[in-house]
């Protein structure tokens, strides 16, 4: 290597002197799950005191990973921790209900501690919830991290700007991708490869609405396609596997593919068919 690039590197260590590495959120991340779901806790505490004392720790852990993070937020650093922290049991009440969903919706589910240990979804779900918050209160490059952590562990990408309702199921979820500007409602259930995404890819476009808003009680199947900031999905909607949709659906709509065989060697051929609720083809 020569000597210009040696140094060009070193300059860039030198603007990053205390940048908190992904290692570091990630722990802060792992050690608050575990601080508020016991089932996922590699601890034990004795008392009320150390328990209290952990959650101190916890709070100067966020303290230092923001100090670190110079231009993260327009919020002072002490304000922004004091703020998070206030949130949690918020988060907490959430993230029960995102387990009650899950434990419900699936069948295979033996127990909520077992949706906790085990569930990629739950995972993926909890590093939204508080990475989410940060975002709120104007974090920038912290939440990223905490979702793309989620992501490396789980398959599951949900970007921390997404608005997401409560009892909110992944089920098995691996493939799954949110985008930044989706908004989906409460009791909806997704399996996996499904994608909320754009279809717009330009930089022009960054500040709109890109992707599609879910609303409530709907069910999306396993690698469904659903794209565009003005497409809506109506309340209490089904939608069928590998469908692709780029256009809203009313309230009530089952929309899937439907396998027809031919006579002749060209094999099946898959029909869209679009039902309401009185079951009358669209």
């Amino acid at each position: 290597m020569n000597k210009s690039f040696i140094n060009k590197i070193y300059l860039s260590h030198q603007d990053c002197v205390g940048c908190p590495s992904p290692e570091m959120v990630q722990d802060f991340f792992v050690d608050l799950v575990g601080t508020l779901f016991s089932d996922y806790s590699k601890m034990t505490f004795n008392s009320i005191k150390e328990f209290e004392l952990h959650i101190e720790k916890l709070k100067l852990q966020l303290d230092q990973i923001l100090y670190r993070s110079p231009g993260e937020s327009d919020i002072s650093t002490e304000a922004l921790v004091e703020e998070f922290f206030e949130q949690i049991p918020v988060i907490h009440k959430k993230l029960e209900q995102d387990v009650q969903a899950m434990f419900e919706g699936d069948p295979a589910a033996k127990s909520s501690s077992e949706v906790i240990r085990t569930y990629p979804g739950f995972y993926a779900i909890a590093a939204y919830r508080f990475a989410h918050v940060l975002h709120k209160l104007g974090v920038k490059i912290i939440p990223r991290i905490i979702t793309e952590h989620a992501h490396s562990k789980t398959g599951i990408d949900i970007h921390p700007a997404a608005v997401i309702g409560d009892y909110f199921c992944i089920d098995h979820g691996t493939g799954i991708v949110i985008g930044e500007t989706t908004k989906i409602g409460n009791h909806v259930k997704i399996y996996q490869g499904v994608t909320l995404g754009a279809l717009s890819v330009n930089k022009e476009d960054a500040e709109k609405k890109r992707h599609p808003t879910i609303d409530d009680n709907v069910i999306i199947y396993a690698g469904a396609t659903i794209l565009g900031g003005e497409t809506v999905i109506g309340h209490d909607c089904i939608i069928g596997g590998n469908v692709w949709l780029t256009k809203s659906l009313a309230p009530h709509t089952k929309i899937y593919y439907k396998a027809k065989m031919s006579n002749g060697d060209t094999g099946e051929t898959d029909i869209v068919i679009y039902k309401n609720k009185f079951n009358e083809t669209i």
